[in-house]
């Protein structure tokens, strides 16, 4: 969440949650991040649009990973919203 926030990317969730669900930043939908992220920092999550209308326009991420699996993840997805 640390990297999120400096990459300065809206976000809700991973508190309490095993999952983050990112606002898409410059207006991408959910497809053109899963392939951003896919492509630019071989990273999986779920497009928003497969949970329905209200998921559009958001990302959501698992937080079912080891912590420092976790940190490289938020490096890589701040290298690629900079």
């Amino acid at each position: 969440m640390h990297a999120l926030n400096q990459a300065k990317l809206e976000y809700t969730g991973g508190k309490n949650a095993p999952y983050i669900w990112m606002k898409c930043p410059d207006g991408l939908s959910g497809w053109d991040t899963f392939d951003l992220l896919l492509e630019k920092a071989q990273i999986v999550g779920t497009p928003g649009e497969g949970f329905g209308r209200c998921g559009k326009g958001f990302f959501r991420f698992s937080m079912f990973a080891k912590p420092e699996d976790i940190q490289e993840a938020g490096i890589r997805i701040k290298s690629v919203f900079r």
